[in-house]
C-alpha cells in the first residue's frame, strides 16, 4: 500500500528481488498534474502496472466492499509505505499484522515529513523504521531500525531518494525477521516523540533574520517541494539551493540584502552570509545565482522578502 514515488522503489524491489509475493497493490486515485492539469496515475500505480499486479484503488478505506476485496487476497502480511491512515478493520485483516515503513528513527520526527523535519533542524543522521500499525498513527512497536548519515549539503530531494532506493532492502530484511519469528517488538518511548507535521506552502517563506546556518538547512530541507521562497520585486523566488560563506554580515547591513558581486548572488541574513547558487523566478525555471544576476540586475542593498502593498491587496 503506498501512493508516491517514494513507495515506487521498494515495491519493485519486493516484486523482483526477493522471495516474497506481491499478491496486489493498493493506491491513491489518479490525479490532475502539471500546467495543463493532465490526469496521471499515481508512481506506484503505475509501477504496479508495468509489473502485472492487481491495482486497488478504493475511494474509502472503509468501504465493505474494498474490505472484502482485501480479506479475499488472503495476504500473510500487508506492507505500508507512503499512504493513508488504515482503519482497524483494515490493519488487522492479515494474520500476521501490517507493517509500516517510516522515514525516520522513531520516535523521532513522528507525521508526515520527517525527511523534511530532518534536514530543517539540520540533523547528521536519520534512519529507516520499520513497525507494526496500530491505531495511533506512527507509534506502533518497532521491528528494525536502520540507520542513515546526512551529507552535509544534502537536499530533500537527494535524501528522498537515497532513502527510497533502501527502502526495498530493509522491507525485505524485515519480513524475513517475522517469518522467522526471530523479533521482539520495541515499545516506542512517547517521552522521545517528536512532531514532523506535513508541510504546506505557506510555512516555507525565509526569514531572513535568522541565523545562516538556520536558513541553509531550512532551503535544503524544502528542495525543490514545496520549496523555501522569498520575495523579489513583488515576484516570488524560490531558492532550491545555497552555500553559507564564512563571513559576517556588515555592521551597516540589514539582513536579506544583496550583495552584488560579479558572479555571486550573495544575502546577508542575521549573522554571516549565503551564496545562492539555484533558484527558480515566479513563472520561470530553474536558474543559477549568476544567471539572476545577469537577468534581473538587483541593486546592491536591495532587499529580499519586502512585500509592497500593492502585493498585500492583490493577495
Amino acid at each position: 500500500m503506498g501512493t508516491p514515488e517514494f513507495a515506487r522503489p521498494p515495491l519493485e524491489y519486493l516484486h523482483r528481488k526477493t522471495r516474497h509475493e506481491v499478491l496486489a497493490v493498493v493506491t491513491g486515485p489518479d490525479k490532475p498534474s502539471g500546467r495543463g492539469r493532465k490526469i496521471i496515475p499515481t508512481p506506484v500505480k503505475k509501477a504496479a502496472e508495468s509489473l502485472n499486479l492487481p491495482v486497488f484503488i478504493p475511494e474509502s478505506l472503509n468501504d465493505d466492499e474494498f474490505i472484502s476485496g482485501m480479506k479475499e487476497i488472503r495476504a500473510d502480511i500487508f506492507v505500508v509505505v507512503a499512504f493513508r491512515i488504515l482503519p482497524e478493520k483494515l490493519y488487522t485483516i492479515p494474520p500476521h499484522g501490517s507493517i509500516n515503513l517510516h522515514g525516520s528513527l522513531l520516535p523521532k520526527y513522528r507525521g508526515a515529513a520527517p525527511i523534511n523535519w530532518a534536514l530543517i533542524n539540520g540533523e547528521t543522521e536519520t534512519g529507516l523504521t520499520t513497525f507494526f500499525l496500530k491505531k495511533k498513527v506512527d507509534t506502533g512497536n518497532i521491528i528494525h531500525q536502520e540507520r542513515i548519515s546526512i551529507k552535509p549539503e544534502e537536499t530533500f530531494d537527494e535524501l528522498y531518494q537515497r532513502m527510497s532506493e533502501m527502502a526495498g532492502p530493509v522491507i525485505d530484511k524485515t519480513l524475513n525477521m517475522i517469518e522467522n519469528a526471530n523479533i521482539v517488538p520495541i515499545p516506542q518511548d512517547d517521552s522521545q516523540a517528536t512532531p514532523a507535521p506535513k508541510i504546506t506552502p505557506f510555512d516555507c517563506m525565509i526569514d531572513w533574520g535568522f541565523p545562516a546556518k538556520n536558513i541553509f538547512n531550512f532551503i535544503r530541507g524544502l528542495s525543490s517541494t514545496p520549496g523555501a521562497y522569498t520575495f523579489f520585486r513583488d515576484k516570488k523566488l524560490k531558492i532550491l539551493r545555497a552555500e553559507r560563506l564564512d563571513s559576517g554580515r556588515e555592521a551597516d547591513r540589514r539582513p536579506g540584502e544583496i550583495i552584488k558581486e560579479k558572479k555571486h548572488l550573495i544575502v546577508t541574513t542575521a549573522d554571516k552570509n549565503l551564496i545562492i547558487l539555484e533558484l527558480i523566478p515566479e513563472g520561470k525555471k530553474v536558474i543559477t545565482g549568476e544567471q539572476f544576476l545577469r537577468g534581473y540586475r538587483p541593486e546592491d542593498g536591495e532587499l529580499l522578502g519586502q512585500i509592497t502593498e500593492k502585493l498585500k491587496k492583490q493577495s
